[in-house]
């Protein structure tokens, strides 16, 4: 498969391959940030260029903070890739939105702590806008797939992401509910900022495996409790994908594309030239 992706998939718990990829083959790919995950695998779905990275590694290796979601993202956009959605477990913080169900968020909270959040440092600095952190188009063209697959579907809510790898405090998921949050994940800080910096469209599938802790008539989350909700909801997600593929159009009409073009505030001449040639598959088309 030569032709770039259309759509990239970065695969959390539960989900570690995609079913039915034809021409499939792995990239290993060096970044500027050190090794990807795993090797980025491309393929063809619904007659359409595909990738595949599995965040946590083959047989799910790295912790949440240890993910290295800066070679991530870079690996994806070194392969041409424009859309990415994220595939995530995730706790419910609301009655309605009960484990089993499917949500795509709207809104993100990034209460981790000790993770590596933007490319740019070393000589050279960019503020991007974040106000919407989930691009509105793909997470539109996501939550409209979904709805086709005839499951609990839930569109918007404000994810926050946590440190991990435990789970929350009852206090910690209190406090989570009462700033008005939706869900609580560990993994869409900072994928979907370092997404935004290097002018991708990101949005999260995010399957809803418990009630954190905060819910008093139901146990407290366990590994065995998201595992058996995630593989409950393989087939949905691998439906959704499939049919977000048929619909998805050609041309991005989103302002992803262009979200590094008034973001750069140094000024070109102090760039360190060791900087400028790191960062050239983000910058070079604002910088020459």
């Amino acid at each position: 498969m030569t032709d770039k992706p259309v759509l990239a998939v970065i695969g959390g718990s539960g989900l570690y391959a995609i079913q039915g990829l034809e021409e499939l083959r792995e990239n290993v790919i060096e970044t500027p940030f050190g090794k990807p995950s795993a090797p980025v695998v491309t393929g063809r779905l619904e007659g359409k260029p595909v990738a595949f990275l599995a965040r946590h590694g083959i047989g799910h290796t790295i912790l949440p903070q240890e993910v290295n979601s800066r070679a991530n993202i870079w690996a994806l956009k070194s392969l041409g890739v424009e859309r990415v959605v994220s595939i995530s477990a995730v706790g419910s913080l609301r009655e309605d939105y009960a484990p089993g169900s499917i949500a795509v968020p709207d809104q993100l909270i990034d209460f981790t702590k000790d993770r590596s959040r933007t490319f740019f440092g070393e000589g050279l600095v960019a503020h991007i806008g974040s106000a919407d952190p989930f691009c509105t188009d793909l997470s539109g063209q996501l939550l409209t797939a979904l709805q086709t697959t005839g499951a609990n579907i839930h569109s918007g809510g404000a994810l926050v992401t946590i440190e991990g790898p435990r789970f929350s405090t009852r206090a910690e998921s209190q406090v989570f509910r009462s700033w008005g949050a939706s869900l609580i994940g560990m993994t869409a800080s900072p994928e979907a900022f370092l997404a935004r910096e290097a002018e991708l469209c990101f949005a999260v599938m995010a399957h809803v495996t418990d009630y954190d802790v905060w819910h008093i008539s139901e146990e407290p989350v366990t590994v065995e409790m998201v595992l058996a909700i995630l593989d409950r909801n393989t087939q949905t997600a691998q439906a959704a994908l499939r049919a977000l593929l048929r619909d998805l159009p050609q041309e991005r009409h989103c302002v992803c594309g262009t979200a590094l073009k008034n973001a750069i505030i140094t000024q070109p001449g102090k760039i360190p030239p060791e900087t400028r040639k790191k960062l050239a598959l983000l910058v070079d088309k604002y910088l020459k």
